[in-house]
């Protein structure tokens, strides 16, 4: 549809475009207040925090009466848009493949999680994504300081990961204010901070906002009690708060001996338990060992869980060391790291990078006290743990990441082995349909 056709008198939709604006200016004018004034009294608080109840409420209304209005206009005949059949057999075609994948756990948290499920969303719908939330720094920590709530950064991250948005949407809510007194702030960390205002929990919250982009699969919190991350060093130094513990390690000179959490009986979600023991596969990674990967395991639920689980386990190696959690490790000292605090036999196999780095990139990572996870198979066939080998790295912006495709890809396949009992001409044929839909999605 043209554009001077929703400028046309009485399409009935340019007003609700005007009160969604109006909607998103409130909002953004009430969190603002309340973060930056925090010495209001009782009076001033309930005043923005009602500013906020009613801009979320306009922006609903509006959304709800705007999609109406189009609707309408399309079933009178005054708007036509036109949707090819290929198109249409496309998006049928996707929903018959994604729904037969394998049902997949991922936890874990930081931008490594949230990049594999780029990845893995090609291949299936059954994703259940069990997010940290010890985070404490940041946009999600002041935010935490200033509401209350539960750190939002890491659950943003993964719902757009696994969302099926417009790359504008995308954009605006990984937009970061840069000025004001919301410098730095993410709008998509404010937008799940509004929606938990008008929710009943915080993960009703990320169910509701999850419903709005369209999200493949489920992204979960891993816990809804308060929870505060605290690392006990070789020194025998307390380091209390996410943020610190590699700092603190580093500034010290001593390496990370113990983590544990409060408070220390937090409860894990119902939903993620069950998701965990339904699993065809559970994936520990990638991400910061000590801060995102095993702060979940510290939960008993979870750790549980995943000793009972019948599911193929996985953990995906981190391509480079980290300076204050995993200074000169090698693959088996992270399995060893996650069996000493989630428990034996919690991991089946890892998946490690094989790839080298070229020489000018390894002395950049060398400067920072960080380089090449080492492969050493004799200590992790001693734990009984299965290596798989790839190449995995993606260069960009001069930094070491993992590879959505090529990581999701040896993931799928090795999942799929296990669930058809190695019939390898199913798995071809899966991996075709997979390849195909991610085609599809490119034309569309």
């Amino acid at each position: 549809m043209r554009l001077s056709d929703w400028l046309k008198p009485g399409i009935k939709v340019k007003r609700w475009i005007l009160l969604a604006l109006l909607g998103i200016l409130i909002i953004a004018f009430a969190l603002n207040e309340m973060i930056t004034y925090r010495w209001y009294n009782v009076f001033y608080k309930c005043f923005f925090a009602f500013l906020n109840i009613t801009g979320i409420f306009i922006l609903y209304i509006s959304v709800t009466e705007g999609v109406k209005s189009i609707i309408a206009l399309i079933n009178k005949g005054y708007l036509k848009f036109s949707l090819d059949s290929r198109k249409l057999e496309n998006l049928l075609y996707e929903k018959r493949l994604l729904i037969k994948g394998p049902k997949i756990v991922v936890i874990g948290g930081g931008t490594g999680l949230s990049t594999m499920l780029r990845g893995l969303k090609y291949y299936t719908s059954n994703i259940t994504a069990v997010v940290t939330v010890g985070d404490d720094g940041g946009g999600s920590g002041a935010l935490r300081e200033d509401l209350g709530i539960l750190p939002p950064g890491d659950i943003r991250n993964c719902i757009l990961s696994l969302a099926d948005t417009e790359p504008l949407m995308e954009e605006l809510l990984q937009y970061r204010f840069e000025e004001g007194r919301l410098k730095g702030q993410s709008f998509g960390n404010l937008f799940l901070a509004a929606m938990n205002g008008i929710s009943d929990n915080f993960e009703d919250a990320i169910q509701k906002m999850s419903s709005v982009l369209a999200v493949t699969g489920k992204v979960l919190p891993v816990t809804l009690d308060d929870m505060v991350l605290k690392a006990k060093l070789k020194n025998g130094n307390i380091v209390v708060g996410e943020s610190l513990i590699p700092e603190e390690a580093l500034a010290q000179g001593s390496p990370i001996d113990t983590m544990f959490i409060e408070p220390k009986d937090a409860r894990a979600l119902k939903e993620a338990v069950e998701a965990i023991k339904e699993a065809d596969a559970v994936i520990l990674g990638p991400g910061s060992l000590y801060t995102s990967i095993i702060p979940n395991l510290l939960i008993k639920d979870i750790s549980n869980a995943l000793q009972k689980t019948k599911a193929l386990k996985i953990y995906i190696s981190n391509i480079m060391t980290q300076p204050g959690e995993t200074d000169r490790f090698s693959v088996s000292n992270h399995i060893k790291a996650l069996y000493k605090h989630g428990g034996n036999g919690i991991v089946d196999c890892v998946v490690a990078n094989i790839a080298d780095i070229d020489d000018e990139l390894k002395q950049k990572y060398l400067l920072d006290k960080s380089n090449l996870v080492t492969i050493d198979k004799e200590e992790l066939n001693k734990l009984n743990v299965k290596v798989i080998e790839g190449d995995l790295v993606r260069i960009k912006n001069r930094l070491i990441r993992h590879d959505a495709d090529k990581l999701a890809a040896i993931l799928i396949e090795t999942i799929m082995d296990k669930k058809l009992f190695y019939d390898r001409k199913k798995i071809v044929e899966y991996f075709y349909l997979s390849e195909r839909l991610k085609q599809n999605k490119k034309n569309i």
